[in-house]
């Protein structure tokens, strides 16, 4: 009870660390694991582990095999959530790279890794292409928690996410088949074993993944599941999903679980936002309880085994040459610069699934005696701590170093989706800004999205938008919800992350009607709270731009929009066509130089032409 209780207290500890100082939560819990696993035999009295995750006939949580079907189980739902994510408009333009990557970088990874720990360790063949086939996946529960912090451009941020989502089964599929090899021998009956495998994998995936995700989307249309159990029904679900599909096929179950999750997370469902809150929340305990498992699970002769040169060699080899040179094979012909590429080829960490699945294999094949197979379970914990403490560490700085950090976050986060901040966003979308729309009322989403537009259906008091590195280059906040608190609310929280070069909200009822309580955050005009504003779009949606001359030009044209209740002031755009946002204090707002432009909302200005030039008269 101790050790259960135990786990799972420093896990979320662990959890905790990795948010305030910034890191990918793998790194102090493999770490974690380390202290708590081999590390401690060499400082407690009986030489023992405090955690002992396989019973070992006197102490451990798991028997026999328990604790990799424990695993097993606890992956489907981590890539279930994982696929959940993943939006077919994000990959619009790198979809090919992606397809790639899954495919030509695997190909590169797994021959030269499998050929350099061949040649540096001087393991069988066998051996060396079953530990680069584990190596192959990189994972979102590593490259998620890097990327968040790190403001990059929407097509490098949707490369590295859905290669790290994707590539799991991939990776799973690669390890069976050389498992198989290992198993089977080699010649003609490894050859028709490997081919049956693969298909029964595929079909089996792709047909359970799709069916049950249509069938549960189903149920929750149809409103067969009462609110209070969709969460644990989806749950086991994607158990089922898991459990059935590896029964037709070992380790097709990875595959059908992203595939359900991919087919649902791009479904219009009611209620997919609280599953993936759910999912989440879930996933946390999951990968906390994994990793420490695992890395306890290492015995402290699998670490003197790798405590040599050759380890760094091979590290060195893996992940500054074989990388990159997938990553620049892939991406050849795209749309992705080379400082691009670059980045995408020095961020590769490894994750859950090449843990898990490395200890399962290894310890197979050390049973059955077979040679280099002690190898296995360090050498990919090497690569996986390896590779996250050096991206963890260095990808900002990378970022930085080769010119892919975004040092003007130029984006403008929108919060609300009605009819007002439509129009706005599509005339800031049309002017070349990225603007994301978020909103908790779907119907106003899908309206957002046939415009064009980007556009979240999100909840803003819950910290999922903060995770959202599809918002890394956010640098402007508009809060334009009919609900004051909730605007205030959203400065509030959102201010520092999505606002660093502007956060404003619309006036409220109250501040219109005093004169004297001007918020400095207020937005466009001091007389137009939401109520006025969606008045003027029912009467006159339309934005219109005009000619500044000078100073006093625009403060009288702001005296307009003042008196006039159908004209409210939205921007200045600049002779470049820069667009900068009108604070509720418009008069001591001023454009900077000529050849400036006012763009307003609503009845067009009528200006008499001996008003605007009477020297001509």
């Amino acid at each position: 009870m101790l050790e259960l209780a135990g786990i799972i207290i420093l896990g979320i500890i662990a959890q905790w660390v990795a948010w305030r100082f910034k890191l990918p939560a793998i790194l102090p819990l493999i770490l974690i694991g380390l202290l708590v696993g081999p590390i401690a035999t060499l400082y407690t009295e009986d030489g023992s582990k405090l955690i002992e995750p396989i019973w070992n006939g006197e102490k451990g949580l798991f028997p026999g095999e328990g604790l990799y079907y424990f695993v097993s189980l606890a992956i489907s739902v981590i890539l279930f959530e994982g696929g959940l994510t993943l939006k077919r408009a994000e990959i619009s333009n790198v979809g090919p790279v992606i397809t790639k990557l899954i495919t030509i970088g695997t190909v590169v990874t797994f021959f030269g890794a499998g050929v350099t720990a061949h040649y540096v360790f001087g393991l069988s063949w066998q051996i060396s292409f079953l530990f680069s086939g584990l190596i192959i996946v990189t994972g979102p529960t590593v490259i998620t928690p890097i990327l968040r912090n790190i403001p990059l451009k929407k097509d490098v941020s949707a490369v590295l996410k859905w290669e790290g989502i994707l590539i799991d089964p991939i990776g799973a599929l690669v390890a069976v088949l050389v498992f198989e090899f290992i198993s089977v021998g080699e010649g003609q009956a490894f050859t028709q074993t490997a081919l049956i495998e693969f298909g029964k994998i595929i079909l089996f995936g792709t047909t359970f993944g799709f069916t049950f995700a249509h069938a549960l989307a189903f149920a929750i249309k149809r409103n067969f599941i009462p609110h209070y159990l969709l969460n644990v029904v989806s749950l086991s679900t994607v158990l089922l999903v898991y459990v059935e599909s590896d029964l037709f096929a070992h380790e097709s179950g990875l595959l059908a679980v992203v595939v359900m999750g991919m087919v649902m997370g791009n479904m219009n469902l009611p209620n997919i936002k609280e599953l993936l809150y759910f999912k989440e929340s879930l996933s946390v305990l999951l990968i906390s309880i994994l990793f420490i498992l695992l890395a306890a699970n290492i015995n402290i002769s699998d670490l003197e085994l790798i405590y040599n040169w050759n380890t760094v060699a091979l590290f060195a080899v893996i992940v500054f040459l074989i990388r990159p040179i997938g990553v620049f094979l892939s991406a050849q012909g795209s749309n992705l610069k080379f400082n691009e590429k670059l980045f995408i080829g020095w961020v590769g960490p490894r994750g859950i699934v090449a843990a898990g699945i490395a200890s399962l294999f290894g310890s197979k094949l050390v049973s059955r005696g077979e040679p280099g197979a002690e190898y296995i379970t360090p050498l990919v914990f090497m690569i996986v701590l390896g590779t996250v403490l050096l991206n963890a560490t260095t990808a900002r700085f990378f970022a930085k170093l080769v010119g892919v950090f975004l040092k003007k976050s130029e984006g403008i986060l929108i919060i609300g989706a009605s009819k007002l901040s439509r129009l706005i966003g599509n005339y800031l979308r049309k002017n070349n800004r990225h603007v994301v729309l978020i909103d908790n009322n779907q119907n106003n989403v899908e309206k957002a999205k046939k415009l064009g537009l980007e556009a979240i259906t999100a909840n803003i008091f819950s910290d999922t938008l903060t995770d959202n590195i599809e918002l890394n280059d956010m640098g402007y906040l508009m809060a334009l919800t009919g609900n004051s608190d909730i605007n205030k609310f959203a400065i509030n929280k959102f201010q520092r992350q999505f606002g660093e070069n502007g956060a404003f909200r619309l006036v409220n009822t109250e501040e219109v009607n005093d004169p004297d309580n001007n918020p400095k955050e207020g937005l466009f005009s001091h007389t137009d709270d939401f109520i006025q504003l969606m008045d003027t779009v029912r009467k006159h949606p339309i934005i219109h731009e005009i000619d500044l001359e000078d100073k006093e030009h625009y403060d009288d044209l702001i005296d307009i929009t003042v008196e006039e209740r159908d004209i409210v002031p939205l921007f200045t755009k600049s002779p470049d066509g820069s667009i900068e946002i009108i604070p509720a204090n418009s008069k001591d707002f001023t454009p900077k130089g000529e050849g400036f432009k006012l763009v307003y909302l609503g009845r067009e200005i009528q200006v008499k032409k001996e008003e605007k030039n009477p020297e001509k008269e």
